[in-house]
């Protein structure tokens, strides 16, 4: 307790705490897993090569992988089947003190899950050069946010925004909301 005490004054106001994932190497193990679903899930038709595993206190509580083509869902990748799963198992919206491990580098609505669940760490197999080179190029996206509005390739437009407004409004206004 008082090692974790001294860490903490130690500490400049931008770190946090290291969790005990943090403090662990990588278990290739889960990163075996990961893979292991990826192949073995594709192969049994269920979509795309990706899988991953959500770990925490050194236990897999999640496993999730690409279920793109049979559920119909274009959000159902490795890594959101996963923190969805991790997250019903603990009850919560964040994956504190959890640690990832997706076959592949993470997409980029993957990531933004990813940044929305806040797990500890993420450890990753493939990179996304790897899954271009084999059909999953994903680097149309990434240039498609740095563009304008008017500039993507799907039309966006603001629309009734002094009506949508209300709905922040009522947010702020209620004083049980849960901040996320």
């Amino acid at each position: 307790m008082l090692r974790l005490r001294c860490a903490a004054l130690s500490m400049t106001n931008n770190e946090k705490p290291k969790t005990n994932n943090e403090m662990q190497a990588p278990n290739p193990d889960f990163m075996r897993e990961a893979i292991r679903l990826s192949i073995e899930k594709m192969q049994a038709g269920f979509g795309g090569p990706f899988g991953a595993v959500v770990v925490k206190d050194g236990q897999i509580i999640a496993r999730g992988f690409n279920q793109v083509t049979t559920t119909h869902d274009p959000t159902c990748h490795a890594e959101v089947d996963a923190i969805r799963k991790a997250c019903q198992a603990l009850g919560t919206f964040q994956l504190d003190g959890c640690d990832l491990y997706t076959s592949c580098e993470p997409c980029p609505m993957c990531l933004g899950a990813i940044y929305w669940a806040r797990p500890a760490r993420v450890f990753y197999g493939n990179t996304k050069t790897d899954a271009a080179a084999v059909g999953f190029d994903d680097h149309f996206i990434y240039d498609e946010i740095d563009k304008p509005l008017s500039e993507r390739s799907i039309p966006m437009q603001q629309l009734l925004p002094d009506e949508a407004i209300a709905g922040f409004q009522a947010w702020e206004a209620q004083e049980s909301r849960t901040k996320y």
